[in-house]
């Protein structure tokens, strides 16, 4: 085929290829009769235009394709315009830094509380921390007591389960006959109620306690008057101490304190912290020290700065370990040494929680320290409360304190008659 064949067919080839109007006047004789030498022209003159196109600048095949299925492809839909970001939110400017507090000096004491300041000067009813503290056992009390006299006559099996509800109480054997035997005088075979019930049993509790509610005395010609705190683990003893303490301050006497339990230093730590929140100077040496020795410094201390009154504590002790009962006989003996007369008081702090093991207690303990009164705590803590009555009919020792809170005003003198109200559950 010749360069003016090659040049008249090319038209019709890019007019076939993208579809012209050419290409639709081509008869169907002349592609019959050119068929089969047009397709092998076809490839070699697409050849050809490309070399071509690469020498004139002209565009690709590649390109005319694309080109051409653009212009056939139908118009892409225009794309959502994105949705404008949200402004930011302005960042809240930083609070202004509160000033550094001024430096306090080593040793001061920390200002208290304001709310705590405001809460203690506020006038606090004994009687009503009395009975909050014993709600616990006297809503026990009360509820068996209830239960028992529910439209019932007071006959012998109702004397017998009431007998069974004191006696679950922790008031004790003894004290459970005497006020069944009071109910039993007055009321056999009559229909009784379970106010009634609580008002003579109120009543017996107070004849009871009556003996027993004995203030602590301070003698203030002996001086100083040492005062040994005795105990097992965890009766209060220390934190009794600082409650002694403050009461003992405020009434101006001076009071000096010895850290004998050696055996816990958060008990030293404990005491010292007493010491400064009442102004009290504190006897203490490292932990493990030897207790005995300790309280012979304590007392020569005690002298040598003409104190009111010297308390020692001891470390807790269980009743039924015979080495370390004989460690506090050591220490009252080393305490005669400097004093024949001391120690001038010996107080057994009781936890109301341990129920009948208070009784154990109070006999170990008074025979071998000589105790000569008794302070019951944590009697908010428990529906045992009843104890005291049963240690009170069994010993008689005397009862100076009882303490129903951690506040250093939750330690009072005992008063036997608010006591046994609050027990009872009665208001009169």
């Amino acid at each position: 085929m010749s360069d003016d064949d090659r040049q008249k067919k090319k038209p019709g080839f890019f007019k076939r290829l993208f579809g012209g109007p050419e290409n639709e006047a081509v008869t169907a004789s002349e592609g019959e009769a050119d068929g089969a030498e047009s397709d092998t022209e076809s490839v070699a003159d697409v050849n050809e235009s490309s070399l071509q196109s690469e020498e004139t600048g002209a565009k690709p095949i590649e390109e005319l394709v694309e080109t051409k299925e653009a212009l056939g492809a139908p118009e892409p839909e225009p794309e959502p315009e994105p949705e404008p970001e949200p402004e930011p939110e302005p960042e809240p400017e930083p609070e202004p830094e509160p000033e550094p507090e001024p430096e306090v000096p080593a040793g001061t004491p920390a200002e208290p509380d304001k709310a705590v300041v405001e809460e203690e000067k506020k006038p606090k009813n004994w009687f009503s921390r009395l009975t909050s503290g014993l709600k616990k056992t006297s809503d026990q009390l009360g509820d068996n007591i209830g239960a028992v006299f529910t439209k019932r006559k007071l006959d012998a099996q109702t004397l017998e389960e009431l007998e069974d509800v004191l006696i679950q109480a922790d008031l004790g054997v003894d004290m459970a006959l005497t006020i069944t035997e009071a109910l039993e005088k007055d009321r056999f075979e009559k229909e009784i109620s379970t106010e009634e019930v609580r008002k003579i049993l109120a009543s017996e509790v107070e004849k009871t306690l009556e003996p027993v509610a004995i203030p602590l005395v301070v003698d203030g010609s002996v001086k100083p008057f040492v005062i040994l705190m005795v105990g097992v683990n965890g009766s209060g003893k220390t934190t009794t101490i600082g409650k002694l303490a403050d009461k003992f301050t405020r009434e101006g006497k001076k009071v000096l304190l010895a850290a004998g339990d050696t055996f816990r230093a958060a008990a030293i730590e404990q005491l010292q912290v007493w010491g400064t929140r009442t102004n009290s100077e504190v006897i203490s040496r490292p932990a493990g020290s030897d207790a005995s020795g300790l309280a012979f410094d304590a007392l020569s201390r005690a002298k040598e700065a003409e104190a009111d009154i010297l308390i020692i504590d001891t470390a807790g002790r269980l009743q039924n370990r015979d080495e370390l009962m004989a460690e506090l006989e050591k220490i009252i003996r080393v305490i005669k040494k400097v004093d024949k007369d001391a120690p001038h008081a010996v107080l057994l702090t009781l936890d109301a929680t341990t129920g009948q093991n208070a009784l154990q207690q109070v006999e170990v303990f008074g025979q071998r320290a000589g105790v000569t009164g008794l302070v019951m705590t944590k009697l908010d803590g428990t529906a045992r409360g009843g104890i005291l009555v049963a240690i009170a009919k069994k010993y008689a020792l005397p009862v100076h304190y009882i303490g129903v809170g951690e506040s250093v005003d939750d330690l009072e003198p005992f008063a036997p008659k608010d006591f046994a109200k609050a027990i009872a559950g009665t208001s009169d």
